[in-house]
């Protein structure tokens, strides 16, 4: 296959996983989220449905379902089981493989009326736009500045950024390039220097998710967001 047409089978490829990963996050938010359920309850009936209806087999990180203070905790961490309050903030990340391929998917569900919580989600996917944006508009942007840029615009929008160093990472075929213990070449954060357009050990264009995190002023709970970057 000639690099173009490699190029634009793995930007369709990715594209396809990440369209039937909120295809999923739509039928999990219809049928599954509600207040009343633990998040490893929660987390529990997610990756059922998954494999019930979508036939996920693998996913490629573990799943993160994560309601009120839980939300603040590193994504390696495991924070005690709760009971999703009726008027909590609460986050779901997933990493299903579609036929080989990666997706990585975060959303941010608010229950109840509190208007902090609201604005906070309502301002994440605007934030993740204008970002996409700029990166759109500059061929040669390192993950640095990227990462700078993102916690700019979250600060503009009046928000803290969230316990993440980072703002995002390399998606692929499964299982996507890495380097063993490294946090910095394949990452979206402040010590990568690299054009992030730079191309993989096959040759071929690497593919970004880039991630926006929010959190309160009372550091109570924390917004998410993540999708596929590197296609418009």
């Amino acid at each position: 296959m000639a690099t173009a047409e490699a190029e634009q089978q793995r930007a369709a490829s990715l594209l396809d996983a990440q369209n039937k990963a909120a295809q999923m996050f739509a039928e999990i938010e219809r049928t599954l989220i509600k207040p009343g359920v633990s998040d490893k309850t929660l987390s529990d009936q997610i990756h059922q449905l998954g494999t019930d209806m979508y036939g996920v087999r693998t996913h490629w990180h573990k799943r993160i379902v994560r309601s009120g203070p839980n939300t603040l905790r590193p994504h390696d961490d495991n924070p005690p089981d709760r009971i999703i309050q009726p008027d909590d903030l609460l986050v779901v990340d997933l990493g299903p493989v579609f036929e080989e391929w990666e997706a990585d998917f975060g959303r941010t569900y608010v229950f109840g009326e509190d208007a902090g919580k609201l604005r906070m989600r309502d301002a994440l996917e605007p934030i993740w736009r204008t970002v996409h944006a700029y990166f759109h508009a500059t061929p040669d942007i390192t993950g640095a500045q990227l990462f700078a840029r993102a916690q700019e615009e979250v600060k503009k929008a009046g928000f803290e950024w969230g316990n993440s160093d980072i703002a995002g990472h390399l998606i692929g075929h499964f299982p996507h390039e890495r380097i063993p213990r490294d946090k910095i070449a394949l990452y979206i954060t402040e010590q990568n220097d690299a054009p992030m357009r730079s191309a993989g050990k096959d040759g071929l264009q690497r593919h970004w998710i880039l991630e926006v995190y929010l959190q309160d002023e009372k550091h109570e709970y924390q917004a998410f967001f993540e999708q596929l970057l590197t296609t418009q």
